[in-house]
């Protein structure tokens, strides 16, 4: 008899996990995925065109308050938990739930849910949203690109029509138009357009890396969140942050990657208190002997002049909603010039009101929301409507792009330091002369 099972997502690993295990596996019947996390997944279905032979209507997706009564009304025999930056306490409650309804708790390992390239693969991943692996992501790309022929793939982001998602390559900034990007999405694709590379994303990995295989000599896994890679790497590096020491061990599924790192990054070392980045030195080195353990510095670049001048402050919406930071690159650059932050609560408008409601933590900054064309028009209204010189901008995107304000943007990011740089060179050399 097939085993009844819910997968409890976030339209990514879920979706990741029920393509490579569960899509042609009879025996189990998935007949439902959750949501949570990002707005507007729930209430539509894992199409039938990606669901496959088992599912010629699909699989609904239903919120995740609503797990119970789904496990008692059919019956659930098991409820696999496939998403992540979640604390442990959380990630336990959900199993009580879970547990209280009737049913089996489940995490599937890497193990059973990575796949093999015929390519090699670096995998950059971190412990916790925010610990600034994407400029690492990039920069590893960089070096490659001027030695080999070098792909990136994005861990999943799929928000719209997943049919038409299935497969994404992004090579020019028509294609971020073509493929109808939200500002989160952008935020991943937009950098590496700006090298001139491509990066793929979309909702079959498998398919997607046919295809990057096709145009690559090595590809670059860009982890979401604090996932663990889709692709088995041949080198995994994994970033910590220690302006949340002690994270890299209590959160899903960060602490998967720093125990299987080959490489362990501490970053932001110039902004961090140095006995947090001892704590995270320590607890990696407790769980990952073997790991290589590097610090680097983050240094924050400015494009323009913002001392004493009145600022809103934008941050990347991932890291200070549920990555949980209460700041990001553009926070701390107003802080160092001595720029006045101005409250953005007082002008949020619709969802992004909501947001803050939803994330009681968040306080004078403004998260860069965008999941859809309505958020994105409010994100607009919020800017427009604050009183203020300029808008701080500390999200990778260039917000010029999608929102349409009547003040300047003064863009600011976090960068790779020159301390870890060379160090990132001899590491692509050493992974290219054992990859040849």
């Amino acid at each position: 008899m097939k085993r009844k099972i819910v997968i409890m997502g976030a339209a990514g690993r879920d979706f990741h996990n029920f393509n490579v295990f569960y899509r042609d596996n009879e025996e189990y019947e998935v007949v439902a995925f959750t949501a949570t996390q990002i707005p507007n997944i729930a209430g539509r279905k894992y199409p039938p065109e990606l669901a496959g032979k088992l599912y010629p209507e699909g699989i609904p997706i239903y919120e995740e308050e609503k797990l119970p009564e789904i496990i008692k009304e059919y019956d659930i025999d098991e409820v696999i938990f496939s998403y992540t930056d979640v604390p442990y306490n959380s990630l336990m409650n959900k199993g009580a739930i879970v547990n209280a309804a009737g049913a089996d708790f489940k995490l599937l390992s890497p193990k059973h849910t990575m796949i093999k390239s015929k390519k090699p693969v670096i995998a950059i991943c971190a412990v916790r949203t925010g610990c600034g692996k994407s400029q690492f992501s990039r920069k590893i790309f960089e070096i490659l690109s001027k030695k080999v022929r070098v792909v990136a793939v994005r861990h999943p982001m799929p928000y719209g029509n997943l049919v038409k998602q299935r497969c994404q390559r992004f090579a020019s900034y028509d294609d971020l138009d073509k493929h109808e990007c939200t500002i989160e999405e952008r935020e991943e694709y937009e950098p590496y357009i700006d090298m001139k590379g491509i990066i793929y994303a979309g909702v079959d990995y498998q398919e997607i890396l046919n295809e990057a295989e096709n145009e690559a000599d090595v590809i670059i896994w860009d982890g979401g969140n604090n996932d663990y890679p889709f692709y088995k790497p041949d080198l995994h590096i994994t970033i910590a942050d220690p302006h949340r020491a002690g994270h890299e061990i209590s959160y899903y599924a960060g602490e998967i990657n720093a125990r299987m790192a080959d490489i362990v990054i501490i970053n932001k070392i110039d902004t961090a208190d140095e006995k947090n980045i001892e704590k995270v030195e320590r607890n990696i080195r407790k769980i990952n002997p073997k790991a290589r353990i590097l610090k680097a510095s983050s240094p924050i670049e400015i494009e323009g002049n913002i001392e004493g001048k009145r600022v809103l402050v934008v941050e990347d919406g991932p890291t200070i909603t549920h990555g949980g930071m209460t700041y990001g690159a553009a926070t701390i650059a107003a802080q160092q010039n001595k720029a006045e932050i101005i409250d953005a609560k007082k002008y949020a408008v619709g969802s992004i009101m909501e947001t803050y409601k939803k994330y009681p933590h968040l306080e004078k900054i403004l998260p860069a929301m965008g999941y859809g064309n309505q958020q994105i028009k409010e994100l607009e209204e919020t800017i427009n409507a604050a009183d203020c010189d300029a808008v701080l901008a500390g999200t990778p995107i260039d917000l010029r792009r999608v929102v349409n304000v009547n003040k300047p943007i003064i863009r600011v990011r976090y960068g790779v330091g020159k301390d870890i740089e060379k160090e990132l060179e001899n590491i692509v050399d050493d992974f290219l002369q054992k990859n040849r």
